[in-house]
């Protein structure tokens, strides 16, 4: 085995946990696999004989690639679309890293998501996050913090009189309902007189901004409600809402009114300037 060989070895035993760290880093397959093949392009490049330690060297490269895209998505326009990794790709890394988390971590700063995946998802110490970052370690360390502030919020659900177990499991019950159709399920779940508003660009040309009634709404929901398939539970401000997520990316919000064991309205947030505002954290159960 001559040197180039025994390097695409190591390289390859190595790939799997590149990719990984990459897939949690820009929460795409596809990206992710670029960017490990990016990191074997310019091992190729170097005297791997010089260097000391493969995997942590591997480990930077692929860290810094994924920082140049993540800084790269932040001065591009705002695009709503789907995803681009396909149905299968796309549904491996939701049962991989939960789509909740994928969300909440697309709203991180590129370097903050980039130090609080490596430290706290692959135990990388600080002391390799500050260079690959660009910031000394005790400013490492203050990323990693924030992050992981942001991505575990209060952990507490609010919401008036409706709060905690209760109110989510009313949530859960109306995106289990929107995502199967269930004309039925969704009538029980919803009060009589429920209120559904919401942005124009989260409607088909025609539909009213605000909706009211549960025959009208849930009629509505069963028929647009196949991006419910996309939903997860997330908090806003310690309150409980839904993100729709196709490809971990908010695209959607739904802030609900919950009275009596029943959704009594919700809003359909679609507007882009509206949802980059917003501070997502996951719930408390689903937090790391």
């Amino acid at each position: 085995m001559d040197g180039r060989e025994e390097l695409a070895v190591r390289f390859e035993a190595e790939r799997g946990r590149l990719g990984a760290v990459a897939r949690r880093m820009l929460g795409s397959t596809a990206e992710a696999e670029d960017a490990v093949q990016e990191a074997w392009l310019r091992l190729e490049r170097v005297d791997a004989a010089e260097l000391e330690n493969l995997p942590g060297w591997l480990t930077a490269v692929v860290s810094r690639i994924c920082l140049d895209v993540l800084r790269g998505r932040r001065t591009e326009p705002v695009v709503v679309e789907e995803a681009v990794d396909g149905p299968e790709a796309e549904a491996e890394l939701v049962e991989e890293v939960g789509r909740a988390m994928l969300v909440v971590l697309d709203r991180l700063g590129p370097a903050e998501r980039v130090a609080f995946v490596l430290h706290d998802g692959f135990a990388v110490p600080f002391e390799q996050i500050g260079p690959i970052v660009g910031r000394n370690t005790v400013a490492a360390k203050k990323l990693a913090s924030r992050a992981r502030q942001r991505v575990r919020g209060t952990g507490e659900v609010t919401g008036g009189e409706v709060a905690g177990s209760a109110r989510r499991e009313v949530v859960e019950a109306f995106l289990a309902a929107a995502r199967g159709g269930d004309l039925d399920a969704l009538l029980a779940v919803l009060a009589p007189e429920v209120v559904r508003r919401a942005d124009p660009a989260a409607l088909p040309a025609g539909r009213p901004v605000l909706l009211r009634g549960a025959g009208a709404v849930a009629r509505e929901t069963r028929v647009i409600g196949r991006r419910a398939r996309f939903a997860v539970p997330v908090l806003v401000d310690g309150e409980l809402c839904a993100a729709i997520a196709p490809d971990g990316r908010l695209r959607l919000l739904l802030r609900f009114e919950v009275a009596d064991g029943r959704v009594a309205g919700f809003e359909v947030v679609a507007d882009p300037a509206r949802l980059a505002a917003l501070e997502l954290s996951l719930p408390g159960r689903d937090a790391p």
